[in-house]
Parts: C-alpha cells; sequence; structure tokens
C-alpha cells in the first residue's frame, strides 16, 4: 500500500512538471489533488497567491472528461483560459461575452471530448440550454471557485451560488471541490450545508505571508513619514 502512495505521489510530480514546469507543489496541494482524483467531495481553504487554481487544473487533466469550473469574474475565467491555452491546454468558456457563433464552437469542441476545462458563470450554468448541453457530455468533477459566494455571511455574496448544487445535481453524482481565500468558521459550514459536502476532505492552509509584516511606528511629520 504504500509503495503504491508512494509511486502515485511520484507520477503527481512528474505530471506537474510536464505540465506546467514546476518540480514541486506548494502546502497541502499535493494531498488536495490526490483527494481529487480520488473522486471525494474536497473543501479548500487557501490564501491569495497560494496556488488554489492548480488543485482542479491538474486533476481536469489527469481524469476523463471534462472539469467543469463555476467561476463569478469573467476577467478571471479569460486569464486562467489564455494561460492553460499557453501551456497546450485545451480550455474554454461560456458566458456572456461570447457571440452565438464563439458560444456553437466551444460546445462543438466539447461535445468531441477535446476540452478538459470549461468555465461556466453561474448564470450560465442556470440557463435551461446549457444544463441540457452538459447533460450530453462526460463530466469528472466539478469545480466551484470563490466559493464564499456561496454564504450569505460571506463578503461577496451572490444569489445565483446557492443554486449551484441544485444544478449539479440535474447532471448527476460527481465529486465537488470548493476553493475560497475567505471563509470564517460560519461561512466554511454555511457552504459545505449548502453544497451537501459535510463529509468533504477539508484543506485549511496557513495564511501566514513571510512577505507581508505589521509595523507600528509614531506618528511624526506625517508627509515626510508617508
Amino acid at each position: 500500500m504504500e509503495a503504491a502512495k508512494a509511486k502515485s505521489k511520484k507520477n503527481l510530480k512528474k505530471e506537474l512538471q510536464h505540465y506546467f514546469g514546476f518540480d514541486k507543489f506548494k502546502g497541502e496541494q499535493e494531498k488536495i489533488i490526490q483527494s481529487v482524483l480520488d473522486g471525494k467531495d474536497t473543501f479548500v481553504i487557501m490564501p491569495t497567491g497560494g496556488g488554489k487554481s492548480l488543485c482542479y487544473q491538474l486533476p481536469a487533466l489527469l481524469s476523463d472528461g471534462v472539469a467543469i469550473i463555476v467561476s463569478p469574474l469573467i476577467a478571471l475565467m479569460k486569464n486562467q483560459v489564455d494561460l492553460l491555452n499557453g501551456v497546450g491546454v485545451n480550455a474554454q468558456f461560456l458566458n456572456s461575452t461570447l457571440t452565438k457563433s464563439e458560444m456553437a464552437r466551444v460546445k462543438k469542441e466539447v461535445l468531441a471530448g477535446e476540452v478538459k476545462l470549461l468555465y461556466v458563470a453561474p448564470e450560465s450554468l442556470s440557463k435551461e440550454e446549457n444544463i441540457s448541453f452538459l447533460s450530453k457530455i462526460g463530466i469528472s468533477f466539478v469545480a466551484i471557485d470563490e466559493a464564499h459566494c456561496i454564504s450569505e455571511w460571506g463578503h461577496d455574496f451572490r444569489p445565483e451560488y446557492r443554486k449551484i448544487k441544485s444544478m449539479i445535481g440535474q447532471l448527476g453524482t460527481m465529486p465537488v471541490i470548493a476553493l475560497t481565500a475567505t471563509a470564517t468558521p460560519k461561512v466554511q459550514i454555511d457552504i459545505q450545508k449548502n453544497l451537501q459536502m459535510e463529509e468533504a476532505d477539508v484543506f485549511v492552509s496557513s495564511f501566514n505571508r513571510k512577505n507581508l509584516y505589521y509595523e507600528v511606528r509614531p506618528k511624526k511629520e506625517t508627509k515626510k513619514q508617508l
């Protein structure tokens, strides 16, 4: 059993190097990725810059089917899709910025099995035509980025996020990975309850940033100090 685990870890590092050019994982990335690959619901709380996106990008590349990434920010979607396309990964997005012909092209590529990650806004996910389309494809798992948007106690609450679990339910049974950088204990409980993932593997990374520090100085010659 231990040999199998060691082999699995070695392969993950090899795949990390192959796809992204990194020699090692940061923090608990490797354990999180393994949890997703094992088909478990996974809840990740990790500071900005901690490498959350890799936690669903790499398992998406190593799994059969397409991973659905729910993201609230159109600019973030485009940025991640551009970066993935830049390293040879076919990732696409469905949102309101696409023309009808562009949307048709994306759906055609997805149905042909050419896309590994499909980013969707929660509003797009709620459309019946998109639910119908997604029900025709093999989905490896669903990743919910900026998951604090689910919680009515979160600072960036979006009502559409509360409906994600029911929309996923229409597509079948599949693992879910929820990720956020901002979740108080109350918000964490609300997210897990709403997504019905109370039994999920939970990973909470340290928020200590060595490059940041607090310093208190006496106020003296304010303009010069600034």
